[in-house]
């Protein structure tokens, strides 16, 4: 099963291995909590290495959330929830394969850029503004299938494709907060099952599986 450890790059550089480093620290126990020294021990760099490539940990986080917005984007846009020919069914699907990589540990499936949003927001602004990027960014990309799906469906109201994406968005977010929380990460699941049929039923279709 795909998850968010195995999108890494090709490349094995020093920069590549402390973003990857940093990656899944990050998501592990958190920005704060991350030191120079933790990042360089998992990557196998010297610390000089280190501030070679990030003039310092802020640089780094950064760089981190942009490096996790590029291989995730290679992730879903190789996924298979494109196949699908009506737009809807490719909007229900990418909820699906959402649900499918949530496994194991919430650090192996949870978002980079949603969790230092929530640590960070007021800290270190440039990170902040990384995360927001990262996370409309992707939100955007399901934005030309909300649209569509509303006009093959006759949908006319005042909802928003970007409001519509946006929501989707929230909802994975909160999922990984509650699936954190709980240390479960079947409530986060459970949170999907719910976006699925809130969907289908935003576009006039009964929602195919009974949900508890």
């Amino acid at each position: 099963m795909t998850n968010f450890h195995s999108c890494d790059l090709s490349r094995n550089d020093a920069r590549t291995r402390l973003l990857e480093a940093a990656r899944d620290l990050i998501r592990a126990q958190g920005f704060c909590a991350t030191t120079v020294d933790n990042i360089c021990r998992k990557a196998g760099v010297t610390k000089g290495a280190f501030f070679h490539h990030f003039e310092n940990k802020e640089a780094l986080g950064v760089a981190a959330v942009i490096h996790w917005s590029e291989t995730t984007s290679e992730l879903f846009a190789d996924a298979s929830y494109h196949a699908c020919h009506d737009p809807l069914d490719r909007l229900l699907e990418y909820i699906a394969y959402r649900k499918r990589i949530i496994e194991g540990d919430p650090a192996e499936f949870s978002c980079l850029a949603g969790a230092l949003a929530q640590e960070v927001y007021g800290s270190h602004p440039a990170i902040r503004e990384s995360c927001a990027a990262s996370i409309f960014a992707h939100a955007e990309t399901l934005e030309p299938d909300i649209e569509a799906a509303m006009a093959a469906h006759r949908i006319s109201s005042n909802m928003s494709p970007a409001g519509v994406a946006a929501h989707i968005q929230a909802v994975l977010q909160g999922a990984f907060v509650l699936a954190k929380a709980a240390d479960d990460p079947e409530i986060a699941r459970a949170s999907l099952d719910h976006l699925a049929c809130y969907i289908e039923m935003l576009f006039g279709r009964s929602p195919a599986n009974a949900i508890q």
